[in-house]
């Protein structure tokens, strides 16, 4: 590889300002027939746009309005979110309705043992097995799991 720098050409300056004039008015042709052939070669492409202009606005309203359909129903706060949020929303208000109906039963609960006391008998009979003199407490056997048969014909 060969790193050598190519010499630059000398740097003249630039140019004064009478001859910045006389150069312009020299290079105003070429520049203008440059001018020209650019338009002629882009009029075509925009006289046709100019022609379809409402097919294109047309077109253009209608994706905008699919894009914010799409963004409406499918975004990040879109419908089918909403509607999940929804149904998040309703069964979490149920499940606080009953946690607020079983806090009442409890606090009931918990209001006739300090007060009533046949309800305090009721608990210390049930729980503790308690009983009055000359009663006798019953507690039933436990169930006895039976084992599931070991072949399955016996479920036919």
């Amino acid at each position: 590889m060969d790193f050598q720098l190519k010499r630059f050409p000398k740097f003249q300056g630039l140019p004064l300002k009478q001859d910045g004039l006389r150069l312009v008015a020299q290079h105003a042709p070429r520049a203008e027939a440059l001018a020209a052939s650019w338009i002629g070669r882009v009029r075509p492409f925009f006289s046709g746009v100019y022609a379809l202009r409402r097919k294109l606005a047309t077109f253009a309203v209608a994706l905008l309005a699919g894009l914010l359909f799409l963004h409406v129903m499918f975004g990040a706060n879109g419908m089918v979110v909403y509607k999940q949020k929804r149904a998040e929303y309703e069964s979490l208000r149920k499940k606080v309705l009953l946690e607020q109906k079983e806090n009442e039963l409890y606090t009931q609960q918990i209001q006739s043992l300090k007060t009533d006391e046949k309800a305090i008998e009721k608990e210390a009979r049930e729980q503790l097995h308690y009983a009055r003199p000359g009663e006798y407490v019953y507690v039933p056997p436990a169930p006895v799991n039976v084992p599931p048969p070991a072949n399955h014909s016996a479920k036919r």
